[in-house]
């Protein structure tokens, strides 16, 4: 019930913008580990990064929790979120730079 409450009082704000990528990434990593799903808070996640301008705010960990969560979750459209976060890797010249 305590997940439920949670997961619906974030899903029914009105936008995220106020959430730091660490908010973000340990959220959904929480319902993730839980083994709880919720498709309208992985949801409302996922488009808040899809928005974003850049991920550049993100640290390879919270890159690496939002994945992980999302693909344990599998209960949401999450395709756009795999891209946005794979393309923001791929832009690291030297990847030994991403530590997650």
């Amino acid at each position: 019930i305590l997940f439920e409450k949670i997961a619906n009082h974030i899903a029914a704000l009105e936008n995220l913008h106020t959430f730091r990528p660490e908010d973000l990434s340990n959220a959904v990593l929480a319902f993730a580990k839980a083994g709880t799903s919720h498709p309208g808070l992985f949801g409302k996640v996922s488009d808040r990064v899809v928005a974003l301008g850049n991920l550049k705010s993100f640290k390879p960990r919270q890159l690496s929790n939002l994945v992980r969560a999302f693909s344990e979750a599998g209960d949401s459209d999450d395709a756009g979120l795999f891209v946005r976060v794979a393309d923001h890797v791929v832009a690291f010249r030297d990847l030994a730079r991403f530590e997650p």
